[in-house]
């Protein structure tokens, strides 16, 4: 049976790391991680983050065809105009809560009972609507 063994690197070979990457030793942390055997993909990447050296990571670059940046927009557009209606969902559901109590206020009758007695309640007004 094979045992993993789990290689702890000290803080200083870790900034050495860094710092030859910095240097231009190596031209990526694949490069580094290459010639000091360290297995993780991410490891010497996790290392630039952690002593804040961002600028040394590969950048990424995305190239988009126009039609994928129109349907982005578009997309943007949708899930604005969907967040725009489910505030004034919220809105109105606030403002038909206030009234009803109001009104049950007025009537001087609990909310609860006046609920219970009028079968107000959300799967009743779906089977109303015909929305199940």
């Amino acid at each position: 049976m094979k045992r993993n063994t789990a290689t702890r690197y000290s803080e200083a070979f870790k900034r050495q790391v860094v710092d030859e990457i910095d240097r231009g030793k190596f031209s990526s942390p694949h490069k580094a991680r290459v010639a000091y055997g360290i297995r993780g993909c991410g490891t010497i990447e996790r290392w630039i983050r952690k002593y804040g050296r961002e600028d040394l990571l590969p950048k990424r670059i995305r190239i988009e065809t126009m039609k994928e940046v129109d349907r982005l927009k578009e997309a943007r557009k949708r899930i604005k105009e969907l967040e725009a209606a489910l505030a004034d969902a919220h809105i109105d559901n606030c403002l038909e809560h206030a009234f009803l109590e109001i009104a049950c206020e007025r009537l001087e009758t609990d909310l609860d009972d006046f609920k219970k007695k009028n079968a107000l309640t959300l799967s009743g007004v779906r089977r109303r609507r015909g929305l199940k």
